[in-house]
């Protein structure tokens, strides 16, 4: 009789695990206006989340919204004309790419790049809601104008903006593209602007490449957990639909300012790292170039990195991808693609 019970428990057990094993993904579940999307990142107001990605067009700022994190819908974008300054700033730029999002001193905070393809001629500006809801009466998009600038001068590229604040209260924006890499500026905690604008930024994560050489690192996001930082950055090349080499690696640091090791000790600063988030296995192919990372830490506790890969079933279409992330006993974080 016992050896009956056991044997019958073992059955439902693995039955259990089985269904586990087979139950979809997030990324499997997800639905709705998915296509296009670059370069999202995340955030929730009330019971919506909301993503912000890449402009298309005169959709200055794209936007999505869900009520549970699989059906998506396509919302109004942020703007529909460049900011006079931002022109003025970037002769010859027609698009706001990829934003992030952060409620900042009661305000919802919207932070864009302004350029043009390959040059670092570039600027990143600031747009502030008091909410996210487009239904409330309360919303209104207001620019609030350039943050930080680059020329032809600089050694780095003011594109991809994230906001962080780190454990004493200091606020921090990293940013870059190629060029020498990433940086991260203070930020004044009142205006969200440069609080020292001569100041020299601090260098967080490089590819090394030989003199004249591209050195593709981008897409910086911070995410603080337990006693550090962590730096997501996305490597090699994006915007290729199938043929994107684009993926992402992660480093921690105890200092926000760096320096940024991999698992195995690897320094972000050589353009090494640990492998977060790369392209399906060669016998699948289907999601490629992996990359541009966001995060949500939800309320309930849960962590979700988004981000954008290209659907080779979709001739290349840049398609959101949301996974749920779980950090490991050595404090390591992982994502379940």
């Amino acid at each position: 009789m016992l050896r009956s019970l056991l044997i019958g428990a073992a059955l439902v057990l693995g039955a259990a695990a089985a269904t586990a094993q087979q139950a979809p993904s997030l990324n499997a579940r997800l639905t709705g206006d998915l296509v296009p999307t670059h370069d999202p990142v995340i955030a929730r107001e009330g019971d919506t989340y909301y993503v912000f990605g890449t402009g298309h067009g005169d959709r200055l700022v794209e936007t999505k919204h869900s009520p549970d994190l699989i059906h998506w819908n396509a919302g109004a974008p942020v703007f529909t004309k460049m900011p006079a300054w931002a022109s003025k700033a970037v002769p010859g730029t027609n698009g706001m790419w990829a934003p992030d999002i952060a409620f900042v001193n009661g305000r919802w905070r919207l932070y864009y790049s302004v350029s043009t393809f390959g040059s670092n001629r570039s600027a990143i500006g600031m747009a502030t809601n008091a909410t996210l809801d487009p239904k409330s009466p309360k919303f209104a998009w207001r620019d609030e104008g350039l943050v930080v600038q680059s020329m032809p001068s600089d050694d780095f590229n003011a594109i991809d903006p994230n906001f962080v604040v780190d454990r004493q209260g200091r606020h921090w924006l990293s940013l870059g593209s190629f060029w020498s890499g990433i940086k991260l500026f203070e930020l004044d905690r009142k205006t969200g602007k440069l609080l020292h604008p001569k100041e020299k930024r601090f260098s967080i994560a490089r590819r090394m490449a030989p003199a004249g050489a591209a050195a593709p690192v981008e897409a910086p996001f911070i995410v603080p957990h337990g006693d550090y930082y962590y730096l997501f950055v996305s490597y090699d090349y994006c915007c290729k639909g199938v043929n994107s080499t684009y993926y992402t690696v992660v480093g921690r640091s105890k200092e926000i300012t760096g320096p940024y090791v991999g698992k195995d000790g690897s320094a972000l600063m050589q353009g090494q790292g640990t492998i977060f988030l790369r392209a399906d296995l060669e016998e699948k192919q289907r999601f490629r170039g992996p990359g541009h990372p966001g995060w949500l830490h939800d309320k309930d506790g849960r962590d979700y990195v988004v981000y954008h890969a290209y659907d080779r079933e979709k001739n290349g279409a840049p398609t959101l991808r949301i996974a749920p992330v779980t950090w490991g006993a050595d404090g390591w974080p992982v994502a379940a693609q």
